[in-house]
């Protein structure tokens, strides 16, 4: 980050430059929280983007599903067409960093969660699967915590 000019004081304005007419300001080898937040953020909309695309391709029959969608129960079908809207609204939230994408990623986790739990059938629920959005929910808060006490 380039720093503030400094005026050019009692040598003039034909004076060669010195050390401090350009000057950083602030550390610049520390971890920038802010710019990890960021970067996760922007990282986790691609993932929910492909999220929300797979769900779409279950409903018009791209995906290799052994029931067609017309053909699953109500349940299945209002769960996909569920997460095919909300992965898809989350991803642009997280992409564009703002404030309400980070809520609606974290309606759309705790849904899946709740839904792996209590209604198996409808959504992946392998351990696998769990612990990686569990772990996802908890880099986001750790930082989104370490950018605010930052500033």
């Amino acid at each position: 980050m380039i720093g503030r000019r400094t005026p050019a004081g009692p040598r003039g304005a034909g004076a060669p430059p010195s050390d401090d007419v350009l000057r950083e300001t602030g550390p610049s080898d520390t971890v920038r929280w802010n710019t990890a937040l960021v970067w996760f953020m922007r990282v986790l909309g691609l993932v929910w983007l492909v999220k929300g695309l797979l769900a779409w391709g279950i409903i018009i029959g791209l995906a290799a599903a052994t029931t067609p969608f017309e053909g699953a129960t109500s349940g299945f079908q209002a769960a996909i067409i569920y997460f095919a809207v909300i992965d898809l609204v989350a991803a642009i939230g997280l992409w564009l960093t703002s404030n309400w994408g980070g809520v609606l990623w974290f309606l759309a986790v705790m849904s899946h969660l709740i839904l792996a739990v209590f209604f198996p059938r409808f959504v992946s629920n392998s351990a696998l699967v769990i612990a990686l959005f569990i772990s996802c929910i908890m880099v986001y808060l750790v930082l989104s915590w370490l950018a605010a006490v930052e500033e």
